[in-house]
């Protein structure tokens, strides 16, 4: 006998889902609208040309933050040493104008002639630094690292670091299948180029300047894949030869017996500088006392429109703002990442490493030295701290880094299909469309 109505077997579903309205629906839906929200901006970051932004924005930033940081800095000393209170910042504003008609000059320049430009680059660079050796050169803080030229004043240390990274990347891209022997890579580039170097910086009693000089050429070499065993021998090398000059000047000894005894307490004593620096981040709190209220810049904390402009930067804008300069040197360190790992030139990636181990090593080595980190050895922070030198060698490398990054895959179609800036302000005009 049969029934009118048969039971209907159960429709087997996948795990995971649902029937409403007679249609199927996975659990998970209720991501789609937030996917769907977020794809455009995970369309931006994995494009081609999100090196070439992030890293003109984030140094754009930097050095906006240093020139508002020297102005509030240096007011009082400028004041009273220079007769103006502008005097720093406007020095340090044509610096940075300077610095940038320099970065665009060598954001336009193309691989390949990075790659001419390298040993021009350091022989140049060297010849300016055996030059401060003659009647040109000054002595500054018991340093002969200066030169003074009609009127104006440069330090060519600052520029043998763009040369080291240019002369190590073109040697090593070279000889890439052959780094496995100590003489491919020791004799070009260790023995003359960067011993060379090194050794007039530190004819000039500048051992700051030097050790991020070999912090340079240890990721290079690294980058370049090196055998350990000449990491090992270079490292040992290198380590006798500041510990050689370590002990041979009191007053760095006695730098850095203070800080690994941890016996800088003394405002007025040799750490003095240092605790300053402390007593200005703890004035700072967690808000900061606000910008151009500092008290420590009043004459307590030796440069502190250079070496310790950190520390002002906390006590005026407190811990949000030493996080956003750490953020923007974080930010600045993916770009270089991401060129190296999107890169197929080996030039392109060691030197791209080498430039960030410049700008992010003595990022590193200033900000160790404000918070007690590490000993004091006088360097600036990259694009913040006052200096002519510093910003636009700087500034050069990014213009460098720029140029990498507009040759990615992809990168370069892109960028030559957009109008450029001054056709874009154009089309605005009655009558004009930007082609």
């Amino acid at each position: 006998m049969t029934t009118t109505s048969q039971r209907r077997p159960p429709t087997s579903r996948p795990a995971g889902e649902t029937t409403v309205a007679g249609r199927r629906r996975d659990a998970r839906s209720w991501l789609d609208p937030l996917q769907r929200r977020w794809a455009p901006w995970s369309e931006r970051v994995d494009s081609p040309v999100t090196s070439y932004y992030v890293l003109i924005g984030a140094t754009a930033a930097l050095v906006l933050i240093g020139l508002v940081m020297v102005l509030s800095a240096s007011m009082v000393t400028a004041l009273k040493t220079e007769g103006s209170s502008y005097a720093v910042f406007t020095d340090q504003a044509i610096f940075a104008v300077l610095g940038l008609v320099g970065a665009v000059a060598a954001a336009r320049i193309p691989v390949r002639a990075w790659k001419r430009l390298a040993l021009p680059a350091l022989v140049g660079a060297v010849l300016l630094q055996a030059a401060v050796f003659t009647p040109l050169g000054a002595v500054v803080n018991g340093n002969r690292n200066w030169l003074r030229i009609f009127g104006l004043s440069m330090q060519p240390s600052e520029l043998t670091k763009l040369g080291l990274v240019l002369v190590g990347a073109l040697i090593l891209s070279n000889r890439r299948h052959r780094l496995g022997s100590l003489k491919a890579a020791i004799v070009p580039y260790l023995v003359p180029i960067v011993a060379g170097t090194v050794a007039l910086v530190l004819a000039g009693h500048d051992l700051g300047t030097a050790l991020i000089l070999l912090m340079i050429v240890a990721v290079v070499l690294y980058v370049a894949g090196v055998s350990a065993r000449l990491f090992v021998i270079a490292g040992a090398v290198a380590a006798a030869v500041v510990a050689g000059l370590v002990i041979t000047s009191a007053n760095r000894i006695g730098r850095i017996t203070n800080w690994l005894s941890g016996d800088c307490t003394d405002p007025n004593g040799v750490c003095g500088q240092s605790v300053h620096g402390l007593y200005a981040l703890a004035d700072g709190g967690w808000w900061g006392v606000g910008l151009g209220a500092s008290k420590e810049k009043w004459a307590w904390l030796p440069e502190a429109h250079n070496d310790f402009i950190f520390a002002i930067i906390g006590e005026e804008l407190g811990l949000p703002g030493t996080l956003v300069v750490l953020g923007l040197f974080l930010v600045f360190a993916t770009a270089c990442l991401r060129i190296i790992l999107r890169s197929e030139d080996h030039f392109v990636r060691i030197a791209t490493a080498g430039a960030m181990a410049w700008i992010l090593g003595q990022a590193m080595v200033n900000i160790g030295a404000v918070i007690g980190l590490l000993p004091v050895i006088g360097v600036p922070l990259p694009f913040v701290s006052a200096g002519g030198s510093a910003l636009i060698s700087s500034m050069l490398a990014v213009g460098m880094l720029v140029s990498f990054a507009r040759h990615e895959p992809g990168a370069h179609a892109i960028l030559s299909a957009r109008p450029g800036v001054v056709k874009r302000s154009l089309a605005i005009l009655p009558g004009r469309r930007a082609r």
